[in-house]
C-alpha cells in the first residue's frame, strides 16, 4: 500500500480522465491520495474532486506564488474551511524565491497565517519551499517557539540544513519523482539522513514524473517508482518502504481514515 501525499487532481491535466487516473493509482497499490489546494478561491473545485472519490482527500490553502492574490484570506477562513471532513491538511503555503511572481513579504504573511491555522486545527501544513532555505528555517523556528504545529516539507529539494531544522522541529520530509533522477545523488543522501518515521512520498502530479516517465505528465500511480528508489536508497524492500511511508502518512494526516 502507498499513499500519494501530494497531487493536484483538480488541474485541467486530469479533467478528461480523472476516473481512469485514480483507477490506475489503485492498480499500482496507491490506496489513498491527497489533492492539494493552491488557491482558496478555487477550493470548491478541489473539494468537489475529493468528495467524488472515497479515497481522495484534500487540503485548503494558498500557494506562495499566489500569496499576493489572497491576502484577504485570514487564518479564521482557513480554519473554517478545514472543518470539512474531507480536508486533512492546510496549504500548500510557503516561500518561493525562484519565481518572481509574488512579493516575499506577501509570501511570509501568508505562510504565518497558514502556520496559525495548522496550529489551531492540528492539521499538517504542507510547505512549499524553493530557493528560500534560510528564511524558511527562520520562520519555522520562530513560529515553533509560539507553539508547535505539524508540517511537511513537500517535494523536498532544499539543502541538508533545512531538512535538519525541519526534522528537529517535528516536521516530515516528502520526496517526489526528483528523487529518482540520475543527478539527484545529493538528495538521496539527504533522504538517508531523515529519521525513518518522518519520511513521506508524493508525486506532485501532474509535475515531476519519475524515471522512467520523466518528461511525461505525472500521475499518482507513479508514486510507486519514487517509493522504489527510496527503498533502494535506504536499503529496504519496496514492501518495507511502502509500509513505512504509509504509516507515516496516516500519522501525519491524522484526520485521514485508514482505508
Amino acid at each position: 500500500m502507498l499513499i500519494d501525499t501530494h497531487c493536484h487532481l483538480d488541474f485541467d491535466d486530469f479533467s478528461a480522465e480523472r476516473d481512469q487516473v485514480i483507477e490506475r493509482a489503485g492498480a499500482a497499490g496507491v490506496r489513498q491520495l491527497v489533492t492539494i489546494c493552491t488557491r482558496v478561491k478555487t477550493f470548491d473545485r478541489i473539494l468537489a474532486v475529493a468528495e467524488a472519490y472515497d479515497n481522495v482527500f484534500c487540503s485548503v490553502g494558498t500557494h506562495p506564488n499566489n500569496a499576493h492574490e489572497e491576502l484577504d484570506i485570514e487564518t479564521a477562513d482557513l480554519v473554517r474551511l478545514a472543518a470539512h471532513p474531507k480536508v486533512v491538511a492546510i496549504g500548500e503555503a510557503g516561500l518561493d524565491y525562484h519565481y518572481d511572481t509574488a512579493p516575499p513579504e506577501a509570501q511570509k504573511t501568508g505562510l504565518r497565517r497558514h502556520i496559525a491555522a495548522a496550529r489551531q486545527t492540528g492539521l499538517p501544513l504542507v510547505i512549499h519551499s524553493r530557493s528560500a532555505d534560510e528564511d524558511m528555517a527562520a520562520i519555522l523556528t520562530d513560529e515553533t517557539r509560539k507553539g508547535a504545529f505539524p508540517f511537511i516539507l513537500h517535494c523536498f529539494t532544499a539543502g541538508a540544513e533545512l531538512a535538519r531544522v525541519g526534522v528537529e522541529l517535528g516536521g516530515y520530509v516528502s520526496f517526489s519523482g526528483i528523487l529518482t533522477f540520475p543527478k539527484s545523488e545529493e538528495l538521496r543522501d539527504i533522504a538517508k539522513s531523515i529519521p525513518h518515521d518522518r519520511l513521506l512520498v508524493e508525486t506532485d502530479a501532474p509535475y515531476l514524473a519519475p524515471k522512467p516517465f520523466r518528461g511525461k505528465r505525472n500521475e499518482p500511480a507513479y508514486v510507486a517508482q519514487t517509493a522504489e528508489v527510496l527503498a533502494e536508497t535506504l536499503g529496504m524492500t519496496v514492501e518495507e518502504a511502502g509500509a513505512l511511508t504509509t504509516e507515516n502518512a496516516l500519522r501525519c494526516f491524522s484526520k485521514m481514515p485508514r482505508l
